[in-house]
């Protein structure tokens, strides 16, 4: 029997702390909820950690005559019940569209925690990063006549190309970080990979903290709704120009300086994000709401880990991939 809380149930019970977006002021259809969302991200964590990705693998896990799993059960209990299986799976399924809200609600509170802006210019940074689907490949010549030809194809995922990676069939996880000293993440999104990043980026944008000045992005951000919401924001949009290189404008040294500093925090970040969680080559299930789920559980899982390292008074950010391997 273990003699302290394990490192999983400190980073679950840490969840009843987090700031947590407002409720509808209209409650939406149906059945009241008998379980909150808050007990829906503990499970999603357990078992993004764990590597369960159903409701069934979740349960035969906490069923396990195993000390961990008895410190998380009573943890995933409200009101004295526990939720059946397939509660799990109907709760876990409608939970990605909360998610953005969450992960834009815990960015806020984690820079007011952290104050990472204190030595450094108030910037965040945006771009998009590609995550292949587990589903097999829908190619054009079957997707435009909607031909399916294997069932293992993931039909909800799109084509996209980037100068860096080349074609990939699968999605797109948009990303807004802080830059600075420590990569908070701020505002994310996981769609199809064939939407364009200045669709996405407003939504981005408006989950920002109110003390971010500049937002940094790529050629796909300059866009006129992009740099209009920034302004109504009282933020300078900070972007690639499109056309010819070398550029000879007045601005061109500063956005230089600018995009320099954008490349070490987003790039980075993206890379550094799919390698803790193993996801270079693949996202381990197919389906747009379910890799939502995982993708962005996966980003709260690191707001989690960046505010246990700053209680702990460790390194934030810093091996964070063993932590969670020891989790």
């Amino acid at each position: 029997m273990l003699r302290q809380k394990s490192l999983l149930v400190s980073l679950v019970v840490l969840i009843d702390r987090l700031p947590w977006p407002p409720e509808p002021t209209q409650r939406p259809r149906g059945r009241p909820k008998t379980y909150s969302d808050r007990l829906m991200v503990k499970a999603l964590v357990i078992m993004i950690i764990r590597r369960l990705y159903t409701a069934y693998a979740l349960l035969t896990f906490l069923e396990q005559d195993d000390a961990v799993a008895t410190q998380l059960r009573p943890v995933l209990t409200e009101h004295g019940r526990f939720p059946t299986r397939r509660t799990w799976e109907r709760r876990l399924a409608a939970l990605p569209p909360h998610l953005p809200g969450l992960i834009g609600c815990v960015g806020r509170h984690l820079v007011s925690v952290f104050k990472p802006w204190a030595y450094h210019g108030h910037a965040a940074a945006v771009d998009s990063t590609p995550l292949k689907t587990s589903g097999g490949v829908w190619h054009k010549k079957h997707k435009d006549t909607g031909e399916i030809p294997h069932t293992s194809i993931d039909t909800e995922a799109g084509w996209s190309k980037s100068g860096w990676h080349g074609w990939w069939y699968g999605w797109k996880l948009h990303l807004a970080v802080s830059v600075g000293a420590v990569w908070i993440p701020l505002a994310a999104e996981l769609t199809p990979a064939n939407t364009a990043d200045n669709e996405v980026a407003p939504r981005l944008v408006a989950s920002l903290p109110a003390e971010v000045r500049y937002v940094l992005g790529d050629t796909a951000y300059n866009a006129p709704e992009v740099r209009q919401l920034c302004e109504q924001s009282d933020r300078a949009l900070v972007a690639t120009r499109r056309g010819t290189y070398p550029h000879h404008d007045d601005g061109v040294e500063v956005r230089r300086l600018f995009h320099k500093l954008r490349s070490q925090a987003i790039e980075p970040f993206n890379g550094l994000f799919k390698n803790v969680f193993e996801w270079r080559t693949q996202m381990p299930v197919k389906g747009l709401r379910r890799s939502q789920l995982l993708a962005l559980g996966a980003i709260v899982i690191y707001q989690l880990v960046l505010l246990s390292q700053h209680e702990h008074h460790l390194p934030l950010g810093k091996g964070i991939k063993p932590l969670l391997r020891a989790a």
